[in-house]
């Protein structure tokens, strides 16, 4: 049945605040491919091709939609790129095109360019351009199937007030939000998806193809282990057709065992580098804004470090949790994806040995930093299993590292050091941590 209550609390607030862009340890892929693979799954969309080059975008113009209207989209893993600017100047990621040198000349302006977007501010990278065939409204709508932690399962989620920011509509209408709980061992019922259907406001032919359309987008949802499946806008054309638009597509990394035809269309220059490079090691990284480097292990531990460097007034640069049973070279990336992060002013270790032993952690890091130096502050905190023998092989490394006894110690001592490292550099003092890097 629809709920729209306490259920569905957690899904709006995600939905009204976007997350950043890496939050998440999944795939996402290009719009052009979500619609290629929608069409496997019998999913209406309208034509289209991608184009690297602006003669291609030309030549695909004039051969494929000549006489008829297009779209064309920059393809970054970014929402809000019809309101992008591109860095050089070029307004807007989405144009409309009529003719084939207006197919060149806006694929000439995006290509090889920078696109900065609400989500991306600091610009993403445009390489390539899908053109698509304009499909002519009646009205437009919004359709998501997602992973719901508050439901236990999947969850579909559609609106009447499609084609624009469904984050806005959330946070300035929440009943605009319509969201069903979807069973996982009986997936989603013809009735669900009619119920769906019938509160969006649609009626006749128009009603019967978009239960045929949850149905397809549920079944690809599952087959293709997807953690989040978004259609906005969803189109109800004037012949009474519904149609994808533009879709989103997210696929489990866990699942890349079984889904490996999609994840070797992975497109790792839109990714944050760091994250790929630690993705390589199986490292659990997501970048920050911060300046404080965090290694730790176990993700409930790495929480709390960062809340409690928030507390003490600073700010972390990434989360990264190596997990229980890392092995030295595991670690010894670690530090050195720490280590090579401009905007890291100070490390801070943070492990609590279980599975994970601080010995292991130890060899590690003093391996990296013989072989990287060791040019910012180090920050460590270890309790637990052969505590005893990681502190014994840091006193004698040769390298100075600052040992804390509790977590709130340990953050403190990063904050203040981490804060003497910037004020240093933004007042060119050329200050050298003594000890570090001999």
């Amino acid at each position: 049945t629809m709920m729209i209550s306490s259920v569905t609390r957690t899904t709006l607030n995600r939905l009204a605040k976007p997350q950043s862009i890496g939050a998440i340890r999944c795939l996402n892929v290009h719009e052009y491919i979500s619609m290629e693979t929608m069409n496997s799954h019998h999913i209406a969309t309208p034509l289209g091709a991608v184009a690297t080059t602006a003669q291609e975008a030309e030549h695909i113009y004039a051969t494929k939609f000549a006489g008829k209207d297009a779209v064309i989209k920059a393809q970054v893993l970014s929402g809000g790129r019809g309101l992008g600017t591109f860095k050089n100047g070029f307004k807007g990621g989405v144009h409309m095109v009529t003719k084939p040198e207006q197919a060149y000349e806006y694929a000439n302006q995006m290509l090889g360019e920078e696109l900065v977007t609400k989500q991306a501010p600091n610009g993403i990278l445009c390489q390539k351009v899908y053109l698509m065939e304009r499909v002519y409204m009646r009205r437009e709508m919004y359709l998501s199937i997602m992973m719901d932690r508050a439901s236990g399962g999947p969850l579909m989620v559609g609106s009447a007030q499609g084609g624009t920011s469904i984050e806005d509509v959330a946070a300035a209408n929440p009943d605009a939000i319509l969201t069903m709980p979807i069973d996982i061992t009986k997936g989603l019922s013809k009735y669900q998806a009619m119920e769906m259907a019938t509160k969006l406001g649609l009626e006749g032919k128009s009603h019967e193809k978009a239960v045929i359309l949850m149905e397809n987008l549920y079944d690809m949802f599952i087959s293709m282990d997807c953690t989040q499946l978004e259609v906005n806008p969803v189109a109800e054309t004037p012949d009474g057709e519904v149609v994808v638009c533009d879709a989103k597509v997210n696929f489990d990394d866990n699942a890349e065992f079984r889904q490996s035809s999609i994840f070797s269309r992975r497109d790792h220059s839109q990714e944050d580098p760091r994250e790929v490079e630690a993705s390589k090691y199986d490292l659990n990284y997501i970048g920050l804004d911060g300046n404080i480097g965090c290694m730790v292990n176990g993700a409930g531990l790495a929480m709390s470090t960062m809340d409690i460097i928030q507390l003490k007034g600073g700010s972390p640069a990434n989360f990264l949790d190596v997990g229980g049973g890392a092995n030295e070279e595991q670690v010894q990336k670690a530090f050195e994806i720490l280590n090579a992060d401009e905007n890291v002013k100070a490390i801070l270790v943070n492990i609590f040995g279980g599975i994970m032993r601080c010995d292991v952690i130890a060899v590690g890091i003093i391996n990296a930093a013989k072989e990287i130096g060791m040019k910012k502050p180090l920050v460590i905190r270890l309790q637990g299993t052969n505590v005893e023998q990681a502190k014994a092989l840091i006193e004698g490394c040769g390298f100075r590292m600052i040992l804390a006894d509790d977590l709130e110690d340990a953050a403190a001592k990063a904050v203040g050091v981490a804060e003497i490292a910037k004020q240093a550099e933004h007042l060119r003092l050329g200050v050298k941590f003594e000890g570090f890097g001999l």
